[in-house]
């Protein structure tokens, strides 16, 4: 046995028989939810960029063991060119190990020459920023629109929720799994995921998506949710009160290619 094989048999000989059970089944049941923004060079690159990710990218997202792939520009909110995608993971390897099988997919690496090859005088995009996000316990895992392989017409909402401190954060989540996700449901705002912020900018906080057929039908939604008789006592419940800073919204619409 190596040091590192030592190192790692000891710290789970440290943990409890119960604990280490609790945390293999979060595991199993709590998606990792990353989501990228590229940001684009206008024009010819901005779409040869975007052609790149539906074919050949995000097949070989597939065959490395990445869930469901969502892909989406932005209509509404900061709408420099760009492309959101919205990466499943079942765990924290997938995440950290993805680009180095993707390096090693020859399909990939062979269709993808004019992107993953452009030179530094030449590039195929401006920057990715990424985030990670751990799904809710009321919501383990992420759940495609009903439009998703289709040619439905639909919209998402992407909304973040930042708090002024680690406990606020806490609180806010708490509030969703008590019973906040369920009211979602039933006023229509119908969720793709709920994460918490493992890593990423302006934490704590957390973000959700929302899809809906259109811009009525999720102003309807929202106007119903609103009046909910249970939303009314759970927003009203001193326990939650002061729990979010800031909130950012943009809306979005999914690729032709979008698995989500």
């Amino acid at each position: 046995m190596d040091r590192r094989e030592f190192l790692a048999a000891t710290a789970v000989a440290a943990v409890s028989p119960s604990t280490k059970v609790d945390a293999l089944a979060q595991s199993a049941t709590r998606q990792y939810i990353e989501l990228r923004r590229y940001h684009l060079l206008p024009g010819t690159k901005q779409r040869a960029f975007i052609a790149f990710v539906g074919d050949p990218a995000i097949p070989a997202m597939n065959r490395a063991g990445v869930g469901r792939v969502g892909a989406f520009t932005v209509v509404y909110g900061e709408n420099a060119p760009s492309l959101l995608l919205v990466l499943t993971h079942q765990t924290l390897d997938s995440v950290v190990s993805l680009r180095e099988r993707l390096a090693n997919d020859a399909v990939y690496t062979r269709a993808g020459t004019a992107v993953l090859d452009a030179p530094m005088s030449d590039p195929a995009f401006v920057r990715v920023e990424s985030t990670l996000l751990r799904a809710f316990d009321g919501m383990p895992t992420l759940e495609p629109s009903a439009g998703a392989g289709a040619a439905t017409p639909r919209i998402f909402e992407l909304r973040t929720y930042e708090s002024h401190s680690d406990r606020a954060a806490l609180n806010k989540l708490k509030m969703f799994n008590a019973g906040e996700v369920p009211i979602f449901r039933r006023a229509g705002l119908s969720p793709v995921f709920f994460g918490e912020t493992v890593i990423g900018t302006n934490m704590p906080s957390l973000t959700y998506m929302l899809t809906f057929s259109d811009m009525s039908a999720r102003d309807a939604a929202w106007a119903k949710f609103g009046q909910d008789p249970a939303w009314k006592a759970l927003s009203a419940d001193p326990q939650y009160r002061d729990n979010v800073s800031a909130i950012s919204d943009i809306i979005l619409q999914p690729t032709a290619y979008s698995q989500i």
